[in-house]
C-alpha cells in the first residue's frame, strides 16, 4: 500500500517523542528532522519538504508547544495540520454546470496511467448523483482503446459516442457535444489520447480540442507509482494545455506517496480523486484531511462509515444483528456479510482504515487474512443444501463428505469450516452477559481495542 513506509518512520518518530515526557527545543528539531528524511525517502518534492518543514519547525518550537501540558501531542497536531494544508486543506469536487447545461470534461494524462478506465470511473460517480453522461472515444491511435471504453461504459451503464479511428479527435469531440444536446444528456467526457512521453503532437491534440470545443474541466490522470515522475508530469500539462484537477492512481499499489503530498504544493491543482483498485468502482474522493489521518496512523474512520452507507443494506444489517445477538445466524448469512464486505473493498481494506492498523501492521494482519480461504470457505457453503446452510446443526459425516466432494475440497476443510461456525455462534451466545447485558456482570469482557 502507498504511503507504508513513510506512515512506519512517522509513526516512530511520535512514539518517541511521546515516550520521553517533557521535551526540550532539541527534541523537537531532532524528531523533525527525521520527519524530514522520511518525506523525502516518500519521493516528496524537496522544494515541498523544505517548505513544510519550515512551517512545522516555526510552529512547533514556539513557546506555547514547548510549555504546554503535553508537547508531544502538539507537534503531532502541528504535522497533521501542516500535512491537511499541503495537500490542499479543503476536499474539491469536478465543477458542474447547473441542470441541464452541458459539461464537457477532458481526461489527459501518458498511455499506462490508467485514463481510459478512470474515465469510466468518473462516469459511474456521475451517474450515481444523478447526471447523464456521455463517454467519447477520443483516442483513435492506441490499439483497442475504444473497444475498452466500450466495454467499461458498459459496465457502468453509460454510453458510449464512437466515430472509429478514421476521425480526428476534433471532429469526434465536436460530434460528441451535438449528440449530447440532441438526447438529453448534461455530462460530455472526452477520453483522449495518451503518448508513453510528452511531445508537442499530443499536447498539441489538446490544444485543438480546446480551442474546437468549450472544456469546462481538464482533468489530468497522473499514476502514482511514478513518484516525482508523476509532479513533473502534471506541471508540464499545466504549463502547456491548464489543467483543472489531478485524479492519482494506483495509490493502492507499492507507490512511495510523494506524488499525493506534493503535487498541489509544486502545480497548485487539486487532487480530486484517488484510484485504489482495477475494479470501476475502486475510485475515492481525495479528502486531504483523511488522507493525512491514514498516513499518520491515525485511521479513516469516516471514509469506512461512507463505504458502510453506500454499501450496506440497513434493513439487512438489522436483521444480521438480531442474529448475532440471539446466534441464530447461518450459512447464508455468511455469505451476506462476505458480499457486503467485499462491496466495501475487502476486509484488508476495512482494516486498513481503523486508526493503528496503517502501515506494516497491515502486513503483519495481510498475513492472517487468506482470501483464498474466504473463497474456499464460499464454494464449501454454495455445496450445501438450502436447508443445510440454514440450519447447520444437520451436518453429519455423510453430508460432509457429499458437500467436500461437490466443492473440490478435502473433508477436513469442511470440517474446520463447520467447527469454526460452531465456535463463532457460541462466542455470539456467550457475549451479552460478557459485555454486561442482561443477566451478565458489567467489566468482564474487554474490547482488543
Amino acid at each position: 500500500m502507498a504511503f507504508e513506509s513513510l506512515s512506519d518512520k512517522l509513526q516512530n518518530v511520535f512514539r518517541n517523542l511521546r515516550g520521553k515526557g517533557r521535551l526540550t527545543e532539541a527534541d523537537v528539531k531532532a524528531a523533525l528532522k527525521e520527519v524530514k528524511m522520511a518525506l523525502l525517502e516518500a519521493d516528496v518534492s524537496f522544494k515541498v519538504v523544505k517548505q513544510f518543514m519550515n512551517a512545522v519547525q516555526e510552529r512547533a518550537v514556539g513557546q506555547d508547544v514547548m510549555t504546554g501540558l503535553n508537547p508531544a501531542q502538539m507537534v503531532i497536531k502541528i504535522v497533521n495540520e501542516e500535512m491537511i494544508a499541503l495537500m490542499g486543506s479543503e476536499t474539491t469536487e469536478i465543477a458542474l454546470r447547473p441542470g441541464g447545461e452541458i459539461t464537457v470534461i477532458m481526461m489527459a494524462g501518458l498511455q499506462g496511467a490508467g485514463k481510459t478506465t478512470t474515465t469510466a470511473k468518473i462516469a459511474g460517480k456521475l451517474k450515481s448523483r444523478g447526471r447523464v453522461p456521455l463517454l467519447a472515444a477520443c483516442d483513435i491511435y492506441r490499439p483497442a482503446a475504444i473497444q475498452q471504453l466500450q466495454i467499461n461504459g458498459e459496465k457502468q451503464g453509460v454510453e458510449v459516442f464512437s466515430m472509429g479511428d478514421k476521425q480526428s479527435p476534433v471532429n469526434i469531440a465536436k460530434a460528441a457535444v451535438e449528440h449530447a444536446k440532441s438526447h438529453g444528456m448534461n455530462v460530455v467526457i472526452l477520453d483522449t489520447a495518451g503518448r508513453l512521453h510528452i511531445d508537442e503532437e499530443m499536447m498539441n491534440e489538446l490544444v485543438e480540442i480546446k480551442n474546437a470545443v468549450h472544456v469546462d474541466q481538464t482533468i489530468l490522470v497522473v499514476d502514482a507509482m511514478t513518484g516525482q515522475d508523476a509532479v513533473n508530469v502534471s506541471q508540464m500539462f499545466n504549463d502547456k494545455i491548464g489543467i483543472d484537477g489531478v485524479i492519482l492512481t494506483k495509490l493502492d499499489g507499492d507507490s512511495r506517496g510523494g506524488a499525493a503530498l506534493s503535487i498541489r504544493a509544486t502545480c497548485g491543482k487539486p487532487i480530486l480523486y484517488v484510484g485504489m483498485g482495477e475494479k470501476l468502482s475502486d475510485l475515492e474522493q481525495f479528502y486531504p484531511d483523511r488522507m493525512a489521518s491514514r498516513i499518520l496512523g491515525m485511521g479513516d474512520v469516516m471514509s469506512l462509515i461512507e463505504k458502510a452507507q453506500e454499501n450496506l443494506d440497513e434493513a439487512k444489517a438489522r436483521e444480521m444483528e438480531q442474529k448475532f445477538r440471539k446466534a441464530t445466524f447461518g450459512f447464508d448469512d455468511y455469505l451476506e456479510s462476505m458480499n457486503q464486505m467485499r462491496g466495501m473493498g475487502g476486509l484488508s481494506n476495512i482494516l486498513s482504515m481503523l486508526p493503528g492498523l496503517g502501515g506494516s501492521k497491515m502486513k503483519e494482519l495481510d498475513g492472517m487474512i487468506d482470501e483464498k480461504a474466504l473463497t474456499r470457505n464460499e464454494s464449501i457453503i454454495f455445496s450445501m443444501t438450502p436447508e443445510e446452510r440454514a440450519n447447520p446443526d444437520i451436518l453429519n459425516p455423510s453430508r460432509k463428505k457429499r458437500i467436500a466432494d461437490g466443492s473440490g475440497v478435502d473433508i477436513a476443510e469442511v470440517n474446520r469450516l463447520v467447527k469454526q461456525f460452531e465456535q463463532s455462534r457460541k462466542l455470539m451466545k456467550q457475549i451479552p452477559g460478557l459485555m454486561g447485558g442482561k443477566g451478565g456482570k458489567r467489566g468482564r469482557f474487554k474490547l482488543p481495542f
